[in-house]
């Protein structure tokens, strides 16, 4: 990975946002986010299991700063979500990395049922177990802790929709609302997620600590969605993205979706099996302005390809990463159909839309932390 272009504007990023932290009353750490800290922190002693959950992209830069006086131990779960973000064996890396030093881990997609039900089955024995040792009580309470944006709701939903179906009470436990925006959960909510014996998760908010230092793991968090995107700007946080794809390979596996061949082979396969109905049916279910559609993706996925393959400038140089960023915006402006006379700028429009579909897996998969490595004495 380029590391010095790299490096310049994730600390672009970091700076930015901890002048934002450090602006009293302006920041993320407002009256709401210190009051729900307190309270998350007098509770830890009082629940049976507590799960600190990470987002899989960054498992060391999204930490859960309040449990840090709290050692590792078998009433606490780390929780690595979002793993449908990331590959396989980044993931396995980081879980070897915590199984090695005591700590209890678990890889999760909150939107996969299947995952979500072999979770609530881990939970499920780590309670038998608990019970065996020094629980006589018939109600366990876990609580979910950490920053902000890193799914902490939307696995409770899977939890408690799982609960529903298999509980004797189906229909009878509370509805589960999740929000997209960050930090758009207010209070501690308790739900159910499984009987004999019973079990009950505390949903809280996400929090921050009042200041971060590290400006690097400021830049990470702000990328993935933990820091309202407001704090940086969402161009900024696109090109920060477009530095990461630029100085990695994962460009290189789109080469099959540059072959003008494959576009024309799968046109006529379409005509050839589509009556004249059906064809047209298709046609109008294409929504050019709907970035999300599979066949916007691939064209994003195309031309990013082609851009950074036909560049001929060195990404290690900060001027030809700033040039490479640039040529990759105006070619996607084309892309996502942003019109020129749009009112707010256009490159604002296509960071919008390019830091979706980063966000949600389309672009690629990416693991922002690397795994520490053990050094020799």
């Amino acid at each position: 990975m380029a590391m010095t272009s790299l490096s310049k504007i994730g600390r672009e990023i970091g700076n930015a946002v901890q002048q934002i932290g450090n602006k009293k009353g302006g920041g993320w750490y407002g009256p709401f986010m210190a009051a729900a800290s307190r309270a998350i922190v007098d509770r830890i002693p009082l629940v049976d299991l507590v799960l600190e959950i990470r987002d899989a992209r960054i498992p060391f830069s999204s930490e859960f700063e309040q449990l840090r006086n709290y050692p590792f131990s078998s009433r606490r779960i780390l929780v690595l979500n979002k793993m449908d973000l990331v590959s396989h064996s980044q993931l396995k890396e980081w879980m070897n990395y915590f199984n090695q030093r005591n700590c209890i881990s678990f890889g999760v997609n909150s939107h996969n049922r299947d995952n979500v039900k072999e979770f609530l089955n881990f939970l499920q024995a780590r309670v038998r177990e608990l019970k065996k040792t020094d629980h006589p009580s018939h109600t366990i309470t876990v609580m979910l802790v950490g920053v902000p944006n890193v799914g902490k709701s939307a696995l409770v939903k899977s939890l408690h929709h799982i609960g529903r179906i298999s509980a004797a009470e189906k229909g009878k436990l509370k509805h589960v609302t999740v929000n997209p925006q960050p930090g758009e959960t207010k209070d501690i909510n308790s739900f159910k997620i499984a009987s004999h014996p019973n079990i009950y998760v505390l949903d809280t908010p996400g929090i921050l600590p009042p200041e971060i230092h590290d400006i690097e793991v400021c830049s990470k968090l702000a990328l993935t969605g933990a820091i309202r995107d407001s704090f940086v700007g969402v161009k900024k946080l696109a090109e920060f993205f477009l530095a990461i794809l630029n100085s990695s390979d994962e460009y290189k596996k789109w080469a099959k979706f540059s072959t003008y061949e494959n576009d024309r082979s799968n046109l006529q396969h379409n005509v050839e099996h589509s009556t004249g109905p059906e064809l047209e049916k298709k046609q109008k279910r294409r929504y050019p302005s709907d970035h999300t559609q599979d066949f916007i993706v691939q064209k994003v996925r195309q031309t990013l390809f082609e851009v950074t393959s036909c560049f001929g400038g060195n990404v290690e140089k900060e001027e030809d990463m700033v040039r490479l960023i640039d040529l990759q915006f105006k070619a996607l402006k084309e892309i996502f159909q942003v019109p020129v006379d749009l009112s707010e700028d256009p490159n604002t429009k296509v960071a919008s839309k390019l830091l979706n579909l980063y966000r949600t897996g389309r672009l690629g998969h990416y693991t922002l932390d690397p795994v520490p490595r053990r050094t020799s004495n």
